[in-house]
């Protein structure tokens, strides 16, 4: 069983503000009444310890706090390329092992990724990217950061991450 609640934004779209289920896969609809969804809002999957993947659709273009709060058994997600903004906390304590950041985004806020205990490999897609400081904070595990531009990167941003190896590749 998969519900969602809908409000809708300023812009013509939609927003999720609340999801209700126990699937272990959860496919976020692309639309509602003909109006794109573009924001998932703060904590729509907090503590969904079922969740092992989301399939996120390509309308989306912003990522609330704490949405993937305490996710454990989250293995598997895509973000979209429409995807443009994360909030602090999005995806704090969640399970992923592996995660591709689209190019539309920016900044890697504070606290973001922070407590992600089985993330080992980040890609960032970003052309001119901007990582904040602790953004992922207490990711132990993270042993490699793949950056596909120029990036300025906090000099905390990687706190208590000692395995983290940071490669720079070049835009093509």
């Amino acid at each position: 069983m998969q519900d969602f609640w809908y409000k809708h934004a300023d812009n013509e779209t939609y927003m999720i503000q609340f999801y209700q289920g126990d699937d272990a896969k959860v496919t976020v609809p692309s639309s509602w009444y003909g109006c794109d969804i573009s924001v998932l809002m703060d904590d729509i999957f907090k503590g969904h310890k079922e969740i092992e993947e989301v399939i996120l659709p390509d309308t989306l273009t912003d990522i609330g706090g704490f949405v993937f709060d305490g996710c454990s058994s989250l293995k598997k997600i895509d973000l979209p390329s429409s995807l443009n903004t994360f909030w602090q906390y999005a995806f704090v304590r969640s399970s992923f092992e592996e995660l591709v950041i689209p190019e539309g985004v920016y900044i890697i806020p504070p606290f973001c990724f922070q407590d992600c205990h089985e993330l080992r490999k980040i890609t960032l897609l970003s052309p001119a990217l901007k990582i904040m400081g602790r953004a992922f904070l207490r990711c132990e595990n993270l042993e490699e950061v793949v950056i596909s531009g120029k990036a300025e990167i906090h000099p905390h941003a990687f706190e208590d991450c000692e395995k983290v190896k940071i490669i720079h590749k070049d835009s093509q």
